[in-house]
């Protein structure tokens, strides 16, 4: 181990590298071993010891800049081998006398450390000291926070390190006061006792139930779990449905009050496994005179087959009137959260959910771990997951590098060529896949090609994931809230197939593709694509950034992961010093291309296929992995849905690879977004048992119903739309698709409306789609694309997406809408011809 200090190679903490041959592989953005002959991020160690002196100079020079320089003087960061971070505070007058500098060693380290690790103690204590000294700063911004600051001309409004620091120990005693009362209203307050009874009912045998309750006044929650099929009573017989009635028992005579009168539609077989059984639930108000009128549930069928459900009920507080209100205010907090950056959008989540449960135990309807876990869609975090696995090793075989450099060669070196080649592709490949893995496809080649065009990627990335959000609109299997519907039982009665899905919304996809890219492109004008900085420039400060969050990433569990964590530091501060020096010598302003030809053909020679090998076994299992994909929804004998296709694929690909050490690949796995999916699935599950999507649902119908006769379709298209849209700009559309289909269904089948079913779900289709864009959070590819950039050193803010998303949603509804009333009232596409109500009212009518 002689001949300098070794340092865990941050892919795998169990190999060991020397740190003086480290450096950045910007392609796959972690530390690995260069050439020789490739330039060293660390000067070696020789016998003139020029390095020493090096750094000595480099030492002597912060004290210079900083004088020249007040913004570097206020962000620089005190290290373990400049003693002058704190040299001299203009703001508070004060100064401070310089303590003696230690002989530094090569590379700026401890003296000694470089020659061997006889004296392991000494070494251990020297860099605990600095760990400890670093902590203690971290509060302060860094170098290159404060550049990027000062360069956004955000300075001007930042606020001094006390006046931050007061407000983010205040920020968390508030979040951390309300977990506490959240966990403390959870904890106190038991399930409730729902009085399950599992019954069987038949033409011959119907059920009779006195309804226990204590209150004279109030709601009781009736709770129906059997092989129940998702349709309304207008599609019930005699044949297969039950009745429910729950009736009062007025004490002294033979009045009977029905407070409620439902049917619920039995699928066939009726020996359908438990574990498919639906659950229905009802809210009815209870009104007694007295204690001694009795509630009596009837339950009845004209089926002779005997039927098997489990029947519960639950008093709920009077508080219960309030529950919209308050899964509004819950929704409201964790966008705030998110919008302001306070937490990360993980935490905010996981603080929400909290919440919304907390909510729901004091409502008397805290549900159990086993049913918080069936609100978790683990086919969407298995799908992430394995196909996460699968990019993190297709990534070794340099194939999205080569991508990268054929698109570029593909657009000649031209910015909006390139961006509109990224996006139509995002857009056809999210047709016929699922849009998340198309981002997660997309997304390596994408950050590569701006690194080599010197662009800032974040704004090509949210252009992308926008147009995968569109092109996935655009067939039965490209978004998730599509597949929910395509499923639905009375949509396929109504022949509502895959063919003439995809026939309705792909020619509306059409024109809302084309002014999408005329928007992004006038938006992006006052946008700046390229970098400001020099191209060494922002190659460092990417470097920068990576050390970091590599070194951030080390656990110190022992000493040798304590001594790899100092050495990181150090590096990050060595190369925030470099950066320092080059921003005075080096012109900022971005050179121009003049000849792309010769920067093709260095890209060319420079990234090739890395491993053959390892790219014929990537390609192999990949390729039978997407067309499982695409074959799924066509092959009823493929019992595998997307997320087991995609973790079988991975496994596959770990055999093949046969890798030794999984840490790497396991390091490349977004575990934030996984959680936060998670967590998300709760949050908004939590929020429709609070009844705030039923609420979005019930006042769109009572508008639509309240307009006049000739105009309700295209009201009900019209608020259908823009209501999807919005709400799933702000709720994850799939619960929200989810409880709008019973809403549409009972429109169509209101007799009083007489409203065809087709172009409302066209409507919801179109709203639950494009509605994705507008927040960060209203789709899964925008969340999987801003984990995929920050784990890479480009992410972006809510607020950032937002101001792209937002008007592309606005604009690209508003082109469905046209279309959809063009469609629908023009020329009167699938509105029956037997149908009395025109769309638009006629001259005699007005």
């Amino acid at each position: 181990m002689s001949g300098g200090v070794i340092a865990m190679n941050p892919t795998s903490y169990g190999t060991y590298r020397s740190l003086e041959d480290t450096t950045v592989d910007r392609r796959r953005h972690v530390p690995f071993v260069p050439n020789r002959s490739q330039t060293p991020s660390i000067p070696e160690e020789n016998a003139s010891g020029k390095e020493d002196r090096e750094v000595e100079s480099a030492f002597d020079n912060n004290t210079d800049d900083m004088e020249r320089n007040p913004l570097l003087s206020e962000a620089r960061e005190p290290c373990p081998n400049d003693q002058n971070g704190n040299r001299s505070n203009q703001r508070n007058k004060t100064v401070r006398p310089r303590p003696a500098r230690p002989q530094s060693a090569p590379n700026g380290l401890p003296p000694g450390a470089l020659h061997s690790y006889s004296n392991m103690q000494a070494l251990d204590a020297d860099l605990e000291a600095q760990l400890g000294e670093r902590r203690r700063s971290a509060s302060s911004l860094s170098l290159t926070s404060q550049m990027e600051l000062h360069a956004s001309g955000e300075h001007l409004f930042s606020m001094s390190k006390g006046t931050r620091k007061f407000f983010r120990q205040m920020k968390i005693g508030i979040l951390f006061l309300i977990v506490i009362a959240c966990s403390i209203m959870f904890g106190s307050i038991p399930e409730g006792n729902k009085h399950p009874e599992t019954i069987a009912v038949s033409s011959s045998q119907p059920y009779h139930k006195n309804v226990e309750v204590d209150m004279l006044h109030g709601q009781v929650k009736l709770g129906f779990d059997g092989p129940f099929d998702l349709l309304t009573s207008i599609d019930a017989t005699p044949s297969n449905s039950i009745n429910v009635i729950l009736r009062c028992n007025v004490t002294g005579n033979a009045t009977l009050r029905i407070l409620a009168n439902y049917t619920l539609v039995v699928k066939h077989p009726t020996d359908i496994p438990k574990s498919d059984w639906v659950m229905q639930t009802q809210r009815v108000l209870v009104e007694r005179k007295n204690e001694n009128d009795l509630i009596m549930v009837d339950i009845t069928t004209g089926m002779d087959e005997a039927t098997a459900l489990t029947l519960s009920y639950i008093e709920l507080p009077p508080a219960v009137d309030y529950s919209v209100l308050i899964a509004a205010i819950i929704l409201g907090f964790v966008y705030v959260l998110i919008t302001f950056d306070l937490v990360h959008r993980t935490i905010a989540a996981i603080i929400g959910a909290l919440a919304a449960l907390a909510a729901l135990a004091m409502l008397n309807e805290r549900p159990s771990l086993d049913h918080i876990m069936e609100w978790i869609d683990f086919e969407t975090l298995s799908l992430l997951f394995g196909m996460m696995i699968l990019v993190a090793i297709f990534m070794e075989t340099g194939f999205f590098d080569y991508v990268a450099i054929k698109c570029y060669k593909l657009s000649r070196g031209r910015v909006w060529v390139l961006i509109f080649i990224l996006c139509l592709l995002a857009g056809v490949v999210s047709a016929f896949l699922d849009n998340v893995t198309t981002i997660l496809l997309m997304v390596p080649v994408t950050i590569r090609l701006c690194e080599v065009m010197n662009l800032d990627p974040k704004y090509v990335l949210i252009a992308i994931v926008m147009f995968s959000n569109i092109g996935g609109t655009s067939t039965a299997v490209g978004d998730p809230p599509n597949v929910i519907i395509i499923s639905n039982a009375r949509f396929q009665a109504e022949g509502i197939d895959f063919a003439t899905f995809t026939l309705h919304l792909f020619l509306g996809i059409i024109p809302v593709y084309i002014v999408g890219f005329i928007l992004i492109r006038i938006m992006y004008m006052c946008k700046q694509l390229f970098n400001k900085e020099h191209p060494e420039i922002v190659e460092l400060k990417h470097e920068i950034k990576i050390w970091r969050q590599t070194a951030q990433r080390v656990t110190p569990a022992s000493r040798e992961e304590n001594t790899v964590k100092a050495l990181l530091t150090q590096k990050v501060l060595t190369l925030e010093n470099t950066l320092k020096k080059k921003l005075y010598n080096l012109n900022r302003q971005r050179p121009e291309d003049t000849n792309w030809q010769a920067s093709l053909a260095e890209l060319e020679g420079k990234y090739k296929i890395q491993d053959t090998w390892l790219l014929m076994k990537s390609g192999l299992v990949m390729m039978a992995v997407i067309l499982l994909f695409f074959l799924h929804s066509f092959v009823p004998s493929l019992h595998l849905n997307l997320g087991w296709i995609a973790i079988l694929g991975a496994i596959w690909l770990m055999v093949l690879a046969d890798y030794k050490d999984l840490e790497m690949i396991m390091h490349r796995v977004e575990w934030s977004t996984l959680l936060f999916f998670a967590a998300l699935f709760v949050l908004m599950e939590a929020l429709h048992e609070l009844g705030l999507l039923d609420w979005i649902g019930e006042r769109t119908a009572e508008l639509i119903q309240s307009v006049p006769e000739q105009n309700q379709l295209a009201v009900a298209i019209i608020l259908i739309l823009w209501v999807s849209a919005v709400a799933s700009s702000f709720i994850d559309n799939i619960p929200f698709t989810t409880a709008m289909i019973p809403i549409i269904i009972s429109l169509a089948d209101d007799p009083n409306l007489n409203l065809p079913l087709r172009p409302l779900v066209w409507s919801l289709a179109f709203g639950a789609c494009l509605g994705g864009n507008g927040t960060l959070i209203g789709a899964s590819a925008n969340v999987v694309c801003a984990g995929l950039a920050e784990q890479r050193g480009y992410g972006f803010s809510f607020v950032e997406f937002f101001k792209v998303g937002f008007p592309m949603m606005i604009v690209t509804t508003l082109v469905a809408m046209i279309y959809l009333l063009i469609c629908h009232g023009v020329i009167g596409w699938d509105v029956p011809t037997n149908s009395t109500m025109p769309m638009f009212p006629s001259h005699s009518m007005l």
